[in-house]
């Protein structure tokens, strides 16, 4: 530090003041790393994540970092402040006046020989004396440096226990709404399934009563046809009859095959039900088949 002219009291003062700087910049640098390692831990609980998702956590971890680094330029702008007043202070005491050029702050030559200095000098400043018989500025108070630092980890510590609290809280809810969604989801479907059983058994119990009553008409029909020809006339009509009913339950069951179609187009139980309905008509126009085969040649 022979470079800047300084002899080792005021030398001491910037070695201390530099601690100060340095553990502050740690202190700050340790906070981000813990934010980004608290992201990690619990925001990087899945294997995939879609694009939407990779923004949030790095627009959070942007609001996170920028909030830090800003903090820590407002709070070294406020300390450099709080040391030129002490300065000044005690320049007034003893009538002097300073002067600064700020122009000399960006002065690269000089900002590359202090980065040397606190990289050599600076490990081998505990073996420096401290002059005392030379009237001199009042030092920096170690205890209020160390307070300052105790504050500001206590509000540190404050400020990520809170915000491990909110998030804790958001993770709570989220889970909760998933849950609910879950059981809606589950109730949803169990109410399809019902349903879908339901009509599918009232269905085929209409098929059965056809089938049935088919089957009755045309045993009636025979019977009636080789016992007495006057009867034949009657059996026409019910024959008749029953045809009407067949073409009203085959439009029933058209229309109910719309209807299934559209609450069980994307399930397996839709395709399976209309194999059955198929089957069923199939099996109704063999029947028709069979029953024209005894009505009489007009």
């Amino acid at each position: 530090m022979a470079e800047f002219g300084f002899n080792e009291h005021h030398q001491n003062e910037i070695i201390n003041y530099m601690r100060f700087a340095r553990s502050k910049r740690v202190l700050r640098l340790k906070t981000i790393d813990s934010c980004i390692e608290e992201l990690k831990d619990s925001r990087l609980v899945e294997e995939t994540f879609t694009v939407d998702e990779v923004k949030e956590m790095l627009d959070d971890l942007q609001a996170v970092v920028r909030g830090e680094v800003e903090m820590e330029l407002i709070n070294t702008a406020h300390t450099n402040v709080l040391l030129l007043r002490q300065l000044f202070s005690q320049a007034e005491k003893f009538y002097l006046r300073l002067q600064s050029d700020i122009s000399e702050l960006e002065n690269r030559e000089l900002l590359e020989q202090v980065a040397e200095f606190e990289k050599t000098d600076f490990k081998t400043t505990d073996k420096i004396n401290k002059e005392t018989s030379k009237p001199k500025l009042a030092p920096l108070n170690e205890s209020g440096v160390s307070e300052l630092l105790n504050k500001e980890i206590v509000r540190l510590q404050e400020e990520n226990d809170k915000l491990r609290a909110r998030l804790r809280t958001l993770e709570s809810q989220a889970m909760s709404a998933l849950d609910e969604k879950s059981r809606a989801e589950r109730a949803l479907k169990d109410l399809q399934r019902v349903q879908g059983e339901q009509q599918v058994a009232a269905q085929s119990k209409e098929i059965n009563s056809l089938e049935d009553t088919v089957a009755a008409l045309k045993e009636d029909y025979e019977r009636s046809l080789s016992a007495n020809v006057a009867t034949q006339k009657d059996l026409q009509e019910n024959l008749i009859s029953s045809k009407h009913e067949l073409l009203r339950v085959q439009e029933q069951l058209a229309l109910a095959e719309k209807e299934l179609e559209k609450k069980f187009q994307q399930t397996a139980a839709y395709r399976n039900m209309k194999e059955i309905l198929t089957k069923k008509n199939e099996q109704i126009k063999e029947i028709r088949k069979r029953l024209q085969r005894y009505e009489p040649n007009e």
